[in-house]
């Protein structure tokens, strides 16, 4: 029996929805979290078996631990534990064993980027030293606020002039390939960033895309490439433990199939078990876009732009293909680095990563697919009995191709290319779980068309443009309804930062000022949207 009525209800328990509920609980209101899956956590789940641990979906946190929104809940008081890897990630050149790793130890990293080109060492210590001196508050504009007003001021600040903050906006815009090619002389550290901005999906050579892998290594170098210990479930678990403690409700296996909207204003939730809650002030949604705007509000309610802008321009980012692996024993690499690294990055030269971007954009399956590999027992030992290794890889499909059997070809690829890598791997298979893109969307209806990323990450669908043309913010057509999902800014990452927003502003809207904070808002929405 669900509560009659609430304050918020937030849909979806993800790590946003999660945020979102632990920062309104915070705040003294009555909350709701209903779950449609059996188990909390969206995205960030494992599974246990016979010793074994897998990470269902997502696996490896550096925003997870960098993130000023996740710091500021000390889940580590609710019992998150993060376990490293010797070394956080290699890049794999080649198959006769020539790599490139992010150490712990920045001058251990400018050694293996500088291995063929010494000055390309350097270049990295001065590039990692520039984003030591400007990481606080370009993590707190990016994850913390929106628009980014006094983070943004203290950013500028930092970079001391207006020719350097112009020329930092220029170096966030570049294409990849382009920032590799100023930023080194040899192939080593563009093949590092270019492995890294494949996390996500801007196509290689178009705008922000260097941004993407830039961040993440610098963020390699700072906090390393950590899982969760004992599973990624435990993440999931501290945010449940601490959204219970402050006082909120969280129910799974509880669909919400409805959102009830009178004269513009969000009423209540309604369930598949036809129960109806009403909500007196927020309703937060950590779903994804089309499912928020094309299956839970009425269809008469929605903007005649608003759907058009979804129908004909919203995309999702690439579908991916997910392989998990039980084997004998440590895959036999020819590059010493990747044997003691968290992840592997199973990839080729920047120019080569280029070309297989241009594939994934243009419907074309790569015959030597980039892979993203997770050995989670290097990094975690708790993962797997002594002496074995749990071994997770996944890679894409190209935009738009999402069928099984294209999925299952790619599987079959993926494990072609790490025997090149590594002879004598297929020997080490106890056995293999293939996560096509229907099953990665069947386990969390947020991965539409098995995307992990809530949408394109690709600057048409950033900022003020995610998921459409709007504000940029979690604030929706319907007064009282937030979008809190990685399908709005900053877009996808373990970092909490779409729930943090959506919880901040749904505060801000119900506080004494609120009905400043609503009205620009609003009437903006309705102009762009209509």
């Amino acid at each position: 029996m669900l509560p009659r009525s609430v304050d918020a209800v937030v849909i979806g328990s993800g790590p946003n929805g999660l945020v979102s509920a632990n920062a309104l609980a915070d705040a003294g209101w009555d909350v709701l979290v209903l779950e449609a899956a059996d188990a909390f956590g969206g995205a960030v789940r494992s599974t246990e078996s016979d010793g074994w641990i897998s990470d269902r979906f997502s696996s490896n946190y550096p925003l997870g631990v960098a993130s000023p929104v996740l710091r500021a809940l000390e889940l580590e008081k609710h019992g998150l534990r993060w376990s490293y890897a010797p070394l956080p990630v290699a890049h794999l050149m080649d198959p006769d064993g020539a790599a490139v790793a992010i150490h712990p130890d920045p001058e251990s990293t400018a050694k293996s980027i500088g291995a063929d080109h010494p000055g390309d060492g350097d270049a990295w210590l001065r590039l990692y030293q520039q984003y030591v001196e400007i990481r606080e508050p370009l993590l707190k504009a990016l994850l913390t606020t929106w628009p980014p007003v006094l983070p943004g001021i203290q950013l500028a600040r930092r970079l001391g002039s207006v020719g350097e903050l112009l020329r930092f906006a220029r170096f966030m815009a570049m294409p990849m390939h382009r920032m590799g090619q100023e930023l080194f002389e040899g192939p080593r550290g563009p093949a590092l960033i270019a492995g890294n901005s494949l996390h996500a999906d801007a196509p290689l050579s178009g705008s922000v895309s260097g941004t993407m892998g830039w961040l993440l290594v610098m963020l390699a170098q700072d906090v390393g490439y950590p899982v969760v210990t004992g599973g990624s479930g435990g993440l999931a678990t501290a945010l449940v433990r601490r959204a219970e403690r402050a006082g909120a409700l969280l129910v799974p296996a509880t669909p919400v199939t409805a959102i009830e909207v009178s004269s513009g204003r969000v009423t209540g939730v309604r369930t598949a078990s036809g129960e109806t809650v009403v909500v007196k002030r927020s309703v937060i949604a950590d779903v994804s876009a089309p499912d928020l705007y094309g299956e839970l509000l009425p269809s008469a309610t929605i903007p005649a732009g608003l759907r058009r802008d979804l129908d004909e321009r919203f995309q999702w980012d690439y579908p991916t293909v997910k392989v998990n692996f039980r084997l004998s024993g440590r895959i036999p690499w020819r590059s010493e680095e990747a044997r003691s690294s968290g992840v592997v990055h199973l990839a080729g030269t920047a120019d080569e990563l280029v070309h297989l971007s241009a594939d994934l954009d243009t419907g074309r399956l790569p015959a030597q697919p980039f892979l993203l590999i997770g050995q989670t027992t290097t990094s975690d030992p708790t993962r797997s009995p002594e002496g074995t290794e749990a071994v997770w890889a996944y890679s894409h499909l190209p935009r738009g191709v999402a069928d099984d059997e294209s999925a299952v070809k790619l599987a079959h690829r993926m494990e072609r290319a790490i025997e090149r890598y590594a002879p004598g791997f297929s020997d080490l298979i106890i056995d293999r779980d293939v996560q096509r893109p229907t099953e990665l969307e069947a386990g969390n209806a947020a991965l539409g068309l098995g995307a992990v990323g809530g949408g394109t990450m690709q600057l048409q669908q950033q900022l003020i443009f995610r998921p459409t043309i709007g504000l940029g913010s979690p604030r929706t057509f319907v007064s009282g309804l937030y979008l809190g999902s990685s399908a709005i800014h900053p877009g996808g990452g373990v970092h909490g930062a779409c729930g943090h927003l959506a919880a901040r502003t749904a505060l801000r809207d119900a506080s004494v000022i609120g009905p400043l904070t609503r009205a620009f808002p609003a009437a903006a929405l309705r102009r762009l949207q209509r």
